[in-house]
């Protein structure tokens, strides 16, 4: 087994959950107080940096008075980045004396936890680190990229499933877009609804409504959500939550108005005339990009290729109830609003309620 031990990654709290089993797991049988030592690698700058590299080379060397094992945890290191704090000479001559450290070799009863939430591959130390130790990564998934709701979404369904707790798709959806991407957010809130539930065990919109904060992207979420189910009354109440807090008309437009409509029209048509398997996601992007390529052009496209599959995927459980005409005219009426927030001076509440209603009304 590998004295070195390096957990790192975007998921803070993934990695900090991972480094303090690891830390347990290693912690000498009977050991006294000087047999672990915990280091901080939190750095403000390049000296609180160099510091902490020090004190670790000092408890690696530093073995326990009555001999014994040791296990030392350098925690939470911030400096291995590429920001100025990283960059800098006193940084650098910290780590390069902490590679020297483990080079050299520790003794056989010695191990040493590494936590790291900026790890830039590039570094020599890194280099050696990830090479050399038992390496694991933990990375949030990259919300700029296509298809991270659907990783979000795999990762809810598998923590729920450890407390039994199963979600409507619907659910699911708006807990994904409420929670976000960050392990420690998702556990957390995935605890307060295990304590709400009680004996229930599935969760329905109502509870993630009434149990997970709403942010700001989650009301972005939630206009687009009731204009699909032509919840006027809900969208118009939420627009107006946003207006009272300062928030632009033309950024609820184009933020959740606009790609609602667009998402549904776009799942609309590329449904029309064919049958495509809304329930399932893997089955309905398979189905997408089966669609000839030059009749599929116009949809939303990953950087990667292919279809970008799960904003229609959402759609399209809705978009069957408006209609392809209907949603031919809510794209339009979509433009003269956003024409009429710009260019004229309407009032930007009215503009906004006169465009949900028409979107919502039959």
């Amino acid at each position: 087994m590998s004295q070195l031990h390096v957990i790192v990654g975007t998921d803070e709290g993934t990695v900090s959950e991972e480094a303090l089993k690891t830390f347990t797991r290693l912690k000498p049988e009977g050991g006294d107080e000087f047999s672990t030592e915990i280091i901080d690698g939190v750095a403000a700058n390049a000296d609180e940096a160099y510091s902490a590299c020090g004190k670790a080379i000092e408890a690696l060397q530093t073995l326990p008075f009555f001999g014994g094992g040791k296990t030392v945890w350098l925690k939470n290191v911030n400096f291995l980045g590429a920001d100025r704090t990283s960059k800098a000479e006193a940084t650098k001559a910290g780590t390069e004396a902490l590679l020297e450290c483990l080079q050299a070799g520790m003794p056989d009863d010695v191990h040493f936890v590494f936590s790291c939430s900026s790890f830039n591959k590039s570094r020599s130390l890194c280099k050696f680190l990830a090479k050399e130790g038992d390496f694991r990564s933990f990375d949030k998934p990259d919300v700029s990229r296509d298809g991270w709701q659907e990783q979000v979404a795999q990762l809810v369904r598998s923590l729920a499933a450890e407390k039994e707790i199963r979600f409507t798709a619907e659910a699911l959806d708006l807990f994904v877009m409420l929670a976000g991407e960050d392990t420690r957010q998702i556990r957390s809130e995935l605890e307060k609804m295990d304590i709400y539930l009680g004996d229930r065990r599935e969760v329905n919109e109502e509870d993630v409504r009434l149990m997970v904060p709403l942010s700001r992207a989650g009301v972005v979420f939630e206009i687009g959500n009731a204009l699909q189910k032509k919840n006027g009354a809900r969208a118009l109440e939420l627009v107006d939550q946003q207006m009272a807090r300062k928030e632009s008309a033309v950024a609820i437009l184009r933020a959740s108005i606009i790609p609602t409509v667009r998402n549904l029209f776009m799942a609309a048509a590329a449904g029309d005339g064919r049958k495509i398997p809304n329930n399932n996601y893997n089955q309905y992007a398979a189905a997408l990009n089966a669609i000839p390529e030059r009749e599929r052009a116009w949809l939303p496209q990953k950087k990667a290729g292919g279809v970008n599959a799960y904003p229609l995927f959402l759609a399209s459980r809705s978009a069957a109830g408006f209609g392809l005409e209907k949603l031919r005219k809510s794209m339009q009426s979509c433009l003269e609003a956003d024409r009429c927030l710009v260019t004229t001076g309407l009032d930007d509440r009215m503009v906004l309620h006169r465009l949900i209603v028409s979107i919502c009304s039959p």
